[in-house]
């Protein structure tokens, strides 16, 4: 993944949870200006400060880079309600899911 992926990847999430860059930051500990220097290019995380990014989206480190899935937390929220469904039940959804797609 380059920089800017990285970058664009995080802005996504962070949209998608909707909170400010400031409060971001605020809330894993950093100072006001650290997402929003990460995502204008002036810094990069440390891996400690990456972790603490998955965490607080939480999400994990592959799911920040699965860049395919646009909502990782919803994701795993439909892989978890399922668990437990018949093969007719899941052929439903399957189907329902392609149709919107």
């Amino acid at each position: 993944m380059e920089k800017e992926d990285f970058i664009n990847r995080l802005i996504q999430l962070r949209i998608n949870k909707g909170v400010s860059a400031r409060d971001m930051s605020l809330s894993i500990g950093q100072s006001p200006s650290y997402i929003n220097n990460i995502e204008c290019g002036k810094n990069l995380p440390s891996m400690t400060g990456f972790f603490f990014i998955c965490e607080y989206l939480k999400i994990t480190p592959q799911e920040f880079f699965d860049t395919e899935t646009k909502s990782p937390t919803k994701a795993r929220e439909l892989s978890d309600a399922v668990k437990g469904l018949s093969n007719e039940q899941l052929d439903n959804l399957i189907a329902l899911a392609k149709s919107i797609k």
